[in-house]
């Protein structure tokens, strides 16, 4: 992974001393919190309902297990024992005092991390495929690009202060394992047919208020004009994005209002502008200097077929199962990739415990080259795995509460903090997650229900990324009551797809039951290979919109 040099590691100490003195100021009331809400901001500190939040950042997910030890450190010293992991791969603290957030930015200085523009109307904390580097359909590893253009994007003079948050995202697989077309800018790293290195890029793809799938500006930039089209694509948006409402800020809007050929002249028209302007293209120099951080780790030649671990699979039903869910299939023959499930029944989706995160960093430590990944589903992913490790592996993720074998099925849910935390939710999620989390803990009937992402957000802005769940929960309010509205068929993988709203919304006491409706009903009329998104596409909402009779005829209030 990256590391800091001089001049990076001075940046974060420079940044945390200047918020530590802001800080002061704020306490001692020569700034006000609506002077004090930018500088806050500009440090990824949020204030929530009950207390600051602090988002953390976590370029492209990846994080050693010294970085771990002292996010864990930070939940026992300033918070309340526990983290959570957030969608876009960053980990945010819920019970920071104001007075100690500049102790914890000088913590997290001494191991490399920061909260800078995790926060703002600024190119935010970019995100990638967890699996990258190690994944086998893997074409190009995104992350030395991933990298690279976060250097490029920090403390950016030009976009510092665009019309709204912007949003980056890799991936260099076959697989969209980063949801890239929801983001407003997506890259995907290829080769051409002459092998050399490029980028399909994606533009005005988002979820929020208003959900729009990203389209494809340029087919393929190749490496060296990546950080230069980057730019061209940032100017047209800093220009002609609208600043008037925040609600159509962001670049998905300009894209649909100006329509994808016009916004696509601009962009070469700024292009070309910046070349005659004498803009540097990436050298390879630098590409490969960057890359040199990425190599991989010191792989043993595992060729020969691991008789101990078949032996458990073969004696252990229950390590069988684990494995089959939660293990993918490594690059490298005799390693795998191992998911740590954050969605154990009782718990909110991807929190963890400061005890729980010092154990994941010494099992990294002893398991995976010292490394571990955060995930889009709000898991954890140890990349480098023995498989001869692996049942020893899981023992120990037994013991800390990580290898519920859940991943992918119903149970693997997203759910954003909601009500509980956030000032801008409509409605609670957290106790939602845990009501369904309740109703559907049989293992069995789980695996039958086969792949179902159900994704859940406490207000329109999306954080659970509802729109793209196979399933997707959307809390409302009417009139100050919590009602729950559905969505069906999104996906945020290669066909992406925005979830179509299925009818009126549920309250609290029936969306539960809503959701068992709606898995009957996709029992009853799948065909065997089906999965609950290929059946929704087969048949459409029709099908489903059955549920509102029966509710109705229950005398349920919708």
């Amino acid at each position: 992974m990256y590391k800091y040099n001089e001049n990076d590691q001075q940046i974060v100490e420079q940044r945390a001393a200047q918020f530590r003195s802001q800080v002061k100021r704020r306490l001692s009331g020569d700034l006000k919190e609506d002077e004090f809400r930018i500088l806050r901001l500009q440090n990824g500190l949020y204030l929530q309902i009950h207390a600051y939040m602090l988002r953390v950042a976590v370029p492209y997910g990846l994080m050693s297990a010294e970085q771990f030890r002292m996010l864990a450190h930070i939940a026992t010293k300033y918070d309340r024992g526990y983290a959570h992991v957030t969608t876009r791969q960053n980990l945010q603290f819920n019970w920071p005092k104001l007075e100690d957030v500049p102790d914890i930015l000088d913590d997290l200085a001494k191991v490399q991390m920061h909260a800078i523009q995790t926060s703002g109307n600024c190119i935010r904390n970019i995100s990638a495929d967890q699996l990258a580097g190690v994944a086998q359909d893997e074409v190009v590893d995104p992350r030395p690009y991933a990298e690279i253009l976060r250097q490029w994007s920090t403390f950016h003079p030009e976009f510092a202060y665009l019309p709204r948050k912007f949003k980056y995202a890799f991936t260099g697989a076959d697989e969209d394992r980063a949801a890239i077309q929801f983001h407003d800018i997506g890259y995907q790293a290829i080769r051409n047919a002459a092998g050399e290195i490029g980028f399909k890029i994606y533009v005005g793809g988002g979820m929020g208020r208003t959900p729009m799938i990203g389209k494809v500006v340029n087919a393929f930039v190749p490496e060296e004009d990546l950080l230069i089209y980057t730019e061209a694509t940032m100017r047209v948006y800093n220009q002609f994005g609208r600043r008037d409402n925040k609600y159509k800020a962001r670049i998905k809007i300009l894209v649909h209002e100006l329509k994808l050929p016009e916004f696509t002249r601009l962009v070469e028209e700024e292009f070309t502008a910046l070349w005659q302007e004498g803009a540097v293209p990436l050298d390879k120099a630098e590409i490969d200097r960057v890359s040199a951080y990425f190599t991989d780790p010191d792989y043993e030649d595992l060729s020969e077929k691991c008789e101990t671990f078949e032996q458990h699979f073969l004696d252990n039903k229950d390590f069988s199962f684990w494995y089959k869910q939660n293990v993918l299939d490594h690059k490298k023959s005799g390693y795998a990739i191992v998911n740590l499930s954050l969605k154990k029944p009782g718990v909110p989706p991807g929190d963890i415990t400061d005890s729980q995160m010092l154990t994941v960093a010494d099992l990294a430590d002893k398991y995976s080259f010292g490394e571990l990944r955060s995930t889009h589903e709000q898991n954890l992913v140890f990349a480098d795995v023995k498989k001869a490790d692996l049942y020893d592996l899981w023992l120990a993720l037994k013991d800390v509460g990580f290898a519920e074998p859940n991943i992918g099925t119903l149970q693997d849910m997203i759910c954003c903090p909601g009500l509980d935390f956030c000032t801008l939710a409509n409605a609670r999620s957290i106790p939602i997650a845990e009501q369904i989390t309740r109703r559907f803990d049989d293992m069995d009937y789980l695996y039958d229900l086969g792949e179902l992402k159900l994704k859940m957000s406490g207000c329109i802005n999306a954080c659970g990324h509802h729109h793209v769940g196979h399933i997707g929960i959307l809390g409302v309010n009417k009139k100050g009551v919590e009602f729950y509205q559905i969505t069906l068929g999104g996906d945020a993988t290669n066909t992406a797809s925005v979830g179509k709203i299925l009818g009126r919304a549920f309250p609290e006491g029936e969306i539960v039951q809503a959701i068992e409706d709606i898995l009957k009903i996709y029992i009853d009329i799948r065909t065997p290979e089906e999965r609950f998104i290929d059946t929704y596409r087969r048949v459409g909402a029709v099908p489903f919109k059955v549920i509102y009779e029966e509710f109705s005829l229950k005398g349920a209030k919708l």
